[in-house]
């Protein structure tokens, strides 16, 4: 499983403590040194079954300033896709991407129901 993340990222610290304390295995990945590619991102949201919305960090500032709030419901997939690959602080994190599963933030439950259940 690769676990994205910002390590500053308050929440990202969260989902990493909860990952070691349940010792569950994990490669770790810098969202911004090393940011996902296109490809990656269609593959993942593919199979997260999630809307692409979804892997947009709605909260953070690079998202306000490129006032995508108004744009994203008028930009095509593709494009979406290519604006998200061009910069790790658009990306919804943390990110733990499994074989067969996405999950996008941390909600303990989900993690808790998806990795341990």
């Amino acid at each position: 499983m690769i676990f994205l993340e910002y390590p500053k990222c308050s929440t990202c610290q969260k989902a990493k403590k909860w990952l070691d304390a349940h010792g569950i295995a994990y490669e770790d990945r810098h969202i911004v040194e090393e940011n996902p590619s296109k490809e990656e991102l269609a593959q993942w949201v593919r199979r997260s079954g999630l809307p692409l919305k979804r892997f947009f960090n709605t909260s953070g500032m690079k998202y306000r300033e490129l006032g995508l709030k108004d744009r994203l419901s008028d930009m095509p997939e593709e494009e979406q896709l290519q604006l998200l690959s061009t910069d790790g602080m658009l990306v919804k994190r943390p990110l733990m991407v499994g074989e067969d599963f996405v999950l996008t933030g941390f909600r303990e439950k989900e993690w808790t129901e998806k990795l341990l259940g």
